[in-house]
């Protein structure tokens, strides 16, 4: 059974305008963030896709949700999520989108998706309102989807980035998004926020950022005697254990990242590659980033075959092999909706 974990779904009615004609958001300074592909909004679109390339399921989420802090658009993008798995049971599964600065409106909104929407997981970007994710403010946020029994998928958000160096080449999405992603994966490693929530199960889009690349960097900066760095309070933080277990075996990725669309399947391939050789195959779900990063079901297609043919741990990522780590019981959500 392959299970795309990243799938983004934008309810019609929050598509900016201009966005039928594919036009891409700029930023105060000129930058392309977001990109409002009509394909977002266009669920028959992605089953066309999922049917021809042989997803069976797609995990969805919003991108005008990972860090939204008006909860009515929340709930309008959870509503319109659960509407999704209605409407084609079996194939959709949505995340919870909230408020995560909000404590009591937060907490509201995840219960509500946990327990009435029957929502497996929470999507937030990999920083919140201009605070970094292990930020005291967002603890409550961390303890509510503990208790809740959530995991949550942390995906890059446009204009984290503030460098004015990256105003140029379209360096923000480029490098910028996966910058952010390794920042906030360290961040939250050193906080000792796993430590604290054993349970928690949080999901880092792309590798991480590829944060695989920088490992003996990121292993040898905690030897602070080594660094200078042992006695300036602020960069002391270190968690239980040493940093590669966090890495390996607390936090799972998925493994779409690379960018379409023309060759997609060898330049995903390539970037899977080097994925699962520097991080653990069982910590590794399946993802495409469609319909952003690509868009065809050809180029779909290539890309999964291109994946398969890396050998037998790819294939079993492909195949969904830690797909119920982060969904429990996903078969029996299948058979309920008679797939």
């Amino acid at each position: 059974m392959i299970v795309d974990f990243q799938h983004h779904y934008t309810p019609p009615e929050l598509m900016e305008r201009g966005a039928d004609d594919s036009t891409v958001r700029l930023d105060e300074h000129g930058n392309p963030n977001y990109w409002f592909n009509p394909l977002l909004a266009d669920l028959p679109a992605h089953l066309a896709m999922m049917d021809r390339a042989g997803i069976d399921v797609a995990v969805l989420s919003c991108g005008t949700g990972f860090d939204q802090p008006d909860v009515a658009t929340c709930r309008l993008i959870n509503d319109r999520l659960q509407q999704a798995e209605r409407d084609h049971p079996g194939r959709f599964i949505g995340l919870a989108h909230v408020p995560a600065l909000d404590a009591h409106e937060a907490s509201a909104e995840l219960k509500r998706c946990a327990v009435d929407l029957g929502f497996p997981g929470v999507a937030i970007a990999s920083e919140l309102g201009g605070f970094t994710l292990d930020a005291e403010v967002l603890r409550p946020f961390w303890r509510a989807v503990a208790d809740l029994g959530l995991y949550v998928f942390i995906h890059p958000l446009p204009r984290v980035i503030r460098w004015a160096h990256m105003d140029t080449d379209d360096l923000g999405r480029m490098l910028g998004w996966q910058f952010s992603l390794m920042v906030a994966t360290v961040r939250l490693v050193n906080s000792g926020l796993l430590d604290e929530l054993p349970s928690l199960r949080i999901q880092v889009a792309h590798f991480a950022g590829g944060i695989g690349r920088y490992l003996p960097r990121i292993q040898a900066f905690p030897q602070r005697h080594l660094t200078e760095s042992e006695t300036v309070l602020r960069h002391m933080r270190r968690p239980r254990k040493p940093m590669e277990y966090y890495l390996q075996r607390r936090l799972f990725y998925d493994c779409c990242g690379w960018s379409g669309p023309h060759d997609a399947g060898q330049r995903g391939a390539r970037w899977v590659q080097f994925g699962l050789q520097e991080l653990s195959a069982s910590q590794v779900v399946f993802a495409t980033d469609y319909p952003q990063s690509v868009q065809d079901a050809d180029e779909v297609i290539a890309y999964i075959n291109a994946v398969r043919a890396l050998g037998a741990e790819a294939c079993s990522v492909v195949d969904g092999a830690n797909a119920e780590k982060l969904i429990p019981r996903l078969q029996e959500r299948r058979k309920a909706c008679g797939m």
